[in-house]
Parts: C-alpha cells; structure tokens; sequence
C-alpha cells in the first residue's frame, strides 16, 4: 500500500514539473510573437513605443532602412481645426526597387492631445492599454494609411508626435530582417507665424526619417531598368502593330472599291436602278450620318482624342459620302426591260 502511494506522490510531482515547465516555456515564448495586430501602447521595456520605440523587431535595435513617411503636417495649428495625415511605412529596398520587406505597421502618439479619426476601411485601431495613440489593426501590404487629427479647441502650446513605424517580412515573427524606425515632429502653437508671412510656411508638409537614398536618391535597379525597357518595347509593338494593322485594313477595303468602280466603268456596268421615291430618302439618311460623323471626327481632332476612334470617325464620314454617290448613281441608272417587267 505504501509503494503505491509513493508512486502516486511521485506521478503527481513529476506532472506539476512538465506543466510548470510547458507553461514558462510558453512564457517565454511569447516575445518571439509579432504583433501583426498592432503594436501595444507599452514596449517589452514598459516604455511608450510610439516614444520609445520597438523592442521586438530586429533586435530592438532602430534601423535607417526603415522609412516612415507623415504627410499633411502643417506648420503651425488652428484651434479646433481638422488636418488629413497620410502615413506611409516602407522598407528602403523596397522603395528603390530592390527585393525587400512589403507588409508595414506603425504607432503614432501627439500625448492625448487632439483627436485621431479613420475611415473603417483604413484597418486602424486605438493602441492596446492606451487613451489615444493609434496603430495599424492588421499589418498592411501598401504600407499607407490614411487619418486626420483635430486640433484641441484651446492653444495647447507646441504639440509634439512620435511615430515608430517597423517593415516586416510577413512571416508573423520578429527577426533581424525586420526592421523599424522613429519620427517625431512638431506643429507649432496658434499664433507662432503671424498672417502676413509668407504664405507657404502656412501650407503642410511632409516629415519623414529613413534611408537617404531611398528618400531622395532612388535609382532603378539592373532588372528594374531591363522590365522597363521590355515595357517600352512591347508598349511600342504594340503600338506601331496596330496602326499597321488598322491602316493596311483601309488599304484593302479602298483599294477594293476603287477596283470595283474600274471595273463597272469597263464593262458599262453599275449599281442596280433605284425608284426616286426610294433614292431620296436613302441618300437624305446617308447624308446625315455622313455629316454627324464628320462633325464628331473634326471635333475628336480639335480635342486631341484617341487617334484611332478619331480615324474610325473619318472613315465613316467618308463611307457615308460614298454611300451618296452610290445612291446617286443608282437613281440615274438606265432601267433594263428586267426592271420593266
């Protein structure tokens, strides 16, 4: 009886052991998780992230490759104003046309002072434990994001952002290929540039941080350059195969009715007799086809329009003028005894 309960007791510790185990196991394994459904208001650090920035991609460590892009910012706000920001968070690599990271997300925080709105299509959500910071709801393939802020309805003094945006591979871990950056701004109080400075102070701007080259200096890479001019080629094959086409297709139908018109003047031959009463109405119809489709061909020029609907426009009108002659030709056309009868 005793040996059983000493194997009971040790079967007991031995199952508290594994699950003490599994579970710190789990615990530990939970920073290796990537916040794809945004990022929280506090870092692994216990710091603002938005301020501080991220502790879980690429080391903690910040990284220029990483560009993150406000749009919209103006200089200095109006109480109770509205302005549209548009974010925008990019790998370098990316940008430039290399190979790089294509999923993005950010973290963006004016110290609960105005307020952020979104559309509901923009993914975007309040940081998790915060009152007013805004991250990404779901990690983005474009990379932009669109909101506005509204301006406290006092002077509240300078309001400073931070922005701490990561470009992320999308495998849904944290890694040294993932890479973040920080941006923090500045709009000015009310009042802080008087109404009779110069006029562009007073528009927004763009702020941003990231790789120079990326931002300024982007140059196409070797296979880059190699589609674009694969594009141009096909664009110009395209093109010129067309008007070729078009054109020889003209050609023949011109040539066939002038062949025709040769060939019944040679033989005294021509279009069948037409009563006047029938004459007349199928010429006035053709005449004015032929003058609207002038019309619209003579206005499509003058407009610059596409070429080709422009020719077919032409052509028309020139079929239809043809048309007339046809007519003409079939109203005077001597009646044969057949006709008679």
């Amino acid at each position: 009886m005793s040996t059983r309960i000493w194997g009971g007791s040790m079967g007991n510790q031995i199952l508290q052991r594994t699950a003490i185990a599994l579970f710190t196991i789990c615990l530990l394994s939970l920073p290796a998780l990537g916040n794809s459904g945004g990022p929280p208001y506090l870092n692994g650090d216990g710091n603002p992230t938005a301020e501080y920035g991220c502790s879980c991609h690429n080391n903690g460590q910040i990284s220029e490759r990483a560009v993150v892009m406000v749009t919209g910012v103006p200089i200095q706000y109006a109480t109770s104003e509205i302005y549209d920001f548009t974010i925008q968070v990019a790998d370098s690599h990316t940008l430039a046309g290399d190979d790089g990271n294509t999923q993005a997300g950010f973290v963006i925080t004016s110290g609960d002072v105005g307020t952020f709105t979104w559309q509901e299509d923009q993914e975007l959500r309040i940081a998790e434990d915060s009152q007013g910071d805004v991250s990404h709801s779901e990690t983005s393939d474009t990379g932009i994001w669109s909101l506005t802020w509204q301006a406290p309805a006092e002077d509240e003094g300078d309001i400073h952002f931070w922005v701490a945006g990561n470009s992320v591979n999308g495998d849904g871990a944290p890694g040294d290929d993932d890479y973040w950056n920080m941006l923090s701004f500045t709009i000015n109080a009310p009042g802080t540039i008087e109404n009779d400075d110069n006029a562009a102070t007073l528009e927004t701007r763009t702020v941003s941080v990231g790789s120079y080259d990326a931002l300024f200096l982007v140059e196409d890479s070797p296979e880059a350059e190699e589609q674009e001019r694969q594009s141009r080629i096909a664009d110009s094959v395209f093109s010129n195969g067309n008007q070729l086409y078009w054109a020889s297709l003209v050609a023949l139908i011109v040539g066939a009715v002038f062949q025709k018109e040769i060939l019944e003047r040679r033989y005294d031959e021509g279009p069948e007799p037409l009563a006047m009463e029938l004459a007349y109405p199928q010429a006035t119809r053709r005449a004015i086809a032929c003058l609207i489709a002038l019309y619209i061909a003579v206005s499509w020029t003058a407009q610059d329009y596409n070429w080709f609907l422009t020719g077919v426009a032409y052509f028309c009108s020139v079929w239809a003028a043809y048309g007339i002659y046809r007519t003409i030709l079939a109203a005077r056309a001597p009646l044969a005894p057949k006709d008679m009868l």
